[in-house]
């Protein structure tokens, strides 16, 4: 089939800006119908057609076929359809041509805009699809100039942008330079799609790798995960599928010739390549080289917290400078890092024995009978610090302890730790005015003063003592009384 001059400039206009022929076919027929509709002055249902062969468009009003017509416009008898088309039928459509070639200036001129404009959206769409599939990728592209800290490139069929926040803080360049970068995104503007580029995306590292490493390129060699703190320091993790080739040497190369090309193309930025592992600990301990671990511990394996045990003249090497290595340890293996030094260690475990063995008796809480107690020692709560870690609703499930009970219990535990925190400073007080009274008094005032003090303070803590044991008596009775109506 022949096919018109038109169609034929139509179709090397879609190779040149990579779009579909039929988008721009389509173009050109919303194009005429606008001009079409817009010289007639027209509300009717119009439709048009591309001829390939003759690169005419051809314009037609539709109408419905129907007995009796209601509205001139959209609806036709079915006897004056049949002079049009003899084989019209009733609900059926007809197309009445209308002449395009009357159409004029003006109207080829709204054409042509139209057609610029559905050309160059489907242009920005075709561009957008392209480099959206291709986010991860890394592209090499030049330079053209520099809008505040931003670099606007020249992708070869579209325009990127290198924020200053993708850029790296040891590089600069300059309008014309070529560089490396790695797609993150596509952003839509009114000036078309916009290709966003970072030189700080650990995919660049990836990339890189892949270029200069064939082991890495086929497949034998993979690169697991990376961390980059941009400009300093990088770290990735690899594992090799063939246990005969070493995934780190394989990385580095002869003489470390494969990772100091990666190196020059990140301005000096260091790169750490450890072996992967699916063991957590084992993969922490690779992963905070290059200082020497003792030992790893999983903590918390749901909420990913480790802690590391180093030697203590280890301990400044597995920080890092400012933290970085464990900072960067921690992004690459997913887990929170906790790293002590034997010595911070060893204290931390004497501290926890120390604590496990400070037991104190139950009698010595205050205002508790012998009853309660013994129940609680039946229950098995032998120490008050096991009394205090017990919840209420626990202390109310043992037999003979009621709701009132328990909260009895709960407030003598409470007065107990409040005493315990206050002796220190009573005792400190009391000292402090002890001294202070001996230095203001003669000796022989304070000798009188003394024995004064002896004869009173015996007085009283024979009154005491009778009112406390009148006290404990009556209260025995009543927990007595109290523990028989709650059993």
């Amino acid at each position: 089939m022949t096919t018109s001059v038109l169609y034929q400039q139509i179709d090397q206009l879609s190779r040149d800006k990579g779009i579909d022929p039929s988008i721009v076919v389509s173009a050109v027929e919303d194009a005429v119908l606008v001009a079409t509709r817009k010289f007639y002055k027209s509300v009717e249902d119009l439709r048009s057609t591309f001829n390939k062969e003759t690169g005419h468009v051809e314009v037609f009003a539709i109408k419905k076929v129907v007995e009796e017509v209601t509205n001139p416009i959209r609806e036709i008898s079915l006897p004056a359809a049949r002079k049009i088309d003899p084989e019209a039928q009733l609900d059926g459509e007809v197309k009445i041509q209308k002449p395009t070639d009357v159409l004029g200036r003006i109207a080829a001129q709204t054409a042509k805009q139209v057609i610029l404009q559905k050309v160059r959206e489907a242009e920005r769409d075709s561009i957008f699809a392209e480099y959206t599939g291709r986010i991860g990728e890394v592209i090499t592209c030049l330079v053209k100039r520099m809008e505040g800290g931003d670099l606007i490139l020249d992708l070869g069929t579209a325009e990127g942008r290198l924020p200053k926040r993708e850029q790296s803080r040891l590089e600069n360049f300059a309008p014309g330079d070529r560089i490396r970068g790695a797609i993150v995104r596509v952003e839509k503007t009114t000036r078309g799609p916009q290709v966003i580029i970072s030189r700080i995306d650990p995919a660049l590292l990836k990339k890189l790798f892949e270029m200069e490493v064939p082991e890495v390129y086929d497949g034998t060699v993979v690169i697991k995960m990376a961390a980059r703190d941009t400009g300093e320091r990088s770290k990735i993790a690899v594992y090799s599928k063939d246990r005969d080739v070493d995934p780190v040497g394989a990385c580095v190369g002869m003489k470390g010739s494969r990772v100091q090309a990666i190196i020059r193309e990140l301005h000096g930025e260091k790169i750490d390549i450890i072996a992967y592992s699916e063991d957590p600990s084992q993969f922490a301990m690779n992963a905070l080289s290059p200082a020497k671990i003792s030992r790893a511990n999983v903590i918390d394996p749901i909420e990913k917290h480790l802690e590391v045990i180093v030697e203590t003249d280890q301990l400044s090497l597995a920080i890092g400078k400012k933290g970085q290595n464990v900072r960067l340890a921690a992004k690459l293996t997913g887990w929170k890092i906790d790293i002590k030094s034997e010595e911070e260690k060893r204290a931390e475990i004497e501290e926890q024995m120390a604590q496990l063995s400070a037991r104190t008796s139950l009698s010595e809480l205050p205002g508790l009978t012998a009853a309660i107690l013994q129940k609680l020692t039946d229950s098995g709560i032998e120490t008050i610090e096991q009394l205090a870690d017990t919840p209420i609703a626990e202390l109310t499930n043992i037999k003979g302890v009621g709701p009132k009970s328990a909260e009895k219990i709960i407030e003598s535990v409470k007065e107990y730790y409040t005493r315990q925190s206050e002796e220190p400073a009573t005792e400190e007080t009391a000292t402090d005015s002890v001294t202070a009274a001996a230095e203001e008094s003669p000796v022989a005032e304070d000798v009188a003063a003394s024995d004064e003090v002896s004869v009173e303070s015996a007085d009283a803590a024979g009154a005491t003592e009778a009112e406390s044991s009148s006290k404990m008596e009556s209260e025995n009775a009543i927990d007595s009384e109290a523990s028989k109506q709650e059993e």
